[in-house]
């Protein structure tokens, strides 16, 4: 499944997937259309139970977009077809992913890099760590979902001084505003993360893909149709094999085993 822009592995119900873009690990149309082609393969796996998106290298999980590619999508018209589309198509895949998905943040997450991040359910960094949306600085602003995932996370305020400033924040200031889930040690990012999968694997698996669903349409419909949404789910959640487990094992009291159903 590996290509050159992303690398993955799969161990004990955990995919890995590398950006592999070095130095930085930047956006470009390559690495766009491979993380997309894995995640469709991944979706597909059911020996895969969560995902851990990190970057290649030390230095950054992910820089942002490949600017040496702005040239020929400056005019009017054109940054839509040739860039944004595809890219938010990929994003919103990442997003929606069915299994929990944890970004493993190595040094930098600038423009696209913390956009990427953004569309994980978790995020863990590094102390060393430094998270921006710059894209002001070239007159623009981010594009594919930068906007309203950052103000989804932590608010309008918030979201707009990263975006209207384009200065990075630190790693203790991401986890102060709720940016990020978890700060790590320098270089411990990715064992945190996939420390934090190996539990989600030991989680019932359907139960965690309804939670999210509903939990993702919490900015997006109102009150009564999250609630409606939500009685579906719940109903598909105690009616399942997981639900028998968990509440046998209650009663046993022992710890459920949901690794086979």
């Amino acid at each position: 499944m590996s290509t050159d822009f992303v690398l993955c592995s799969i161990s004990a119900g955990i995919a890995t997937l590398t950006l592999n873009n070095p130095p930085m690990n930047v956006v470009t149309l390559g690495l766009t259309q491979a993380l997309g082609q894995a995640l469709v393969q991944l979706e597909a796996d059911d020996a895969v139970r969560a995902v851990v998106l990190t970057g290649a290298g030390s230095r950054a999980f992910c820089a942002g977009s490949d600017v040496s590619e702005f040239a020929d999508m400056m005019a009017p018209g054109q940054i839509v077809p040739k860039k944004l589309q595809r890219q938010n198509e990929v994003f919103v895949q990442l997003d929606r992913f069915p299994k929990p998905t944890i970004a493993a943040i190595n040094g930098l997450a600038y423009g696209g890099g913390l956009e990427i991040a953004l569309c994980c359910d978790l995020i863990v960094v590094e102390e060393r760590s430094r998270l921006a949306l710059p894209e002001i600085k070239l007159g623009v602003f981010p594009s594919s979902g930068g906007t309203f995932r950052t103000a989804r996370r932590i608010g309008e305020g918030r979201a707009k001084e990263l975006i209207f400033l384009g200065e990075p924040v630190d790693a203790r200031t991401a986890l102060d505003w709720g940016l990020v889930n978890r700060v790590a040690a320098d270089g411990e990012s990715l064992a945190v993360a996939q420390g934090l999968a190996r539990t989600l694997v030991q989680r019932p698996r359907m139960a965690l893909r309804l939670a999210k669903s509903v939990i993702d349409l919490a900015f997006e419909v109102s009150e009564e149709e999250a609630l409606k949404a939500s009685f579906i789910a719940s109903d598909q959640a105690f009616s399942s094999a997981e639900s028998k487990e968990g509440v046998r094992a209650f009663f046993a009291k022992e710890s459920p085993d949901f690794s086979k159903i």
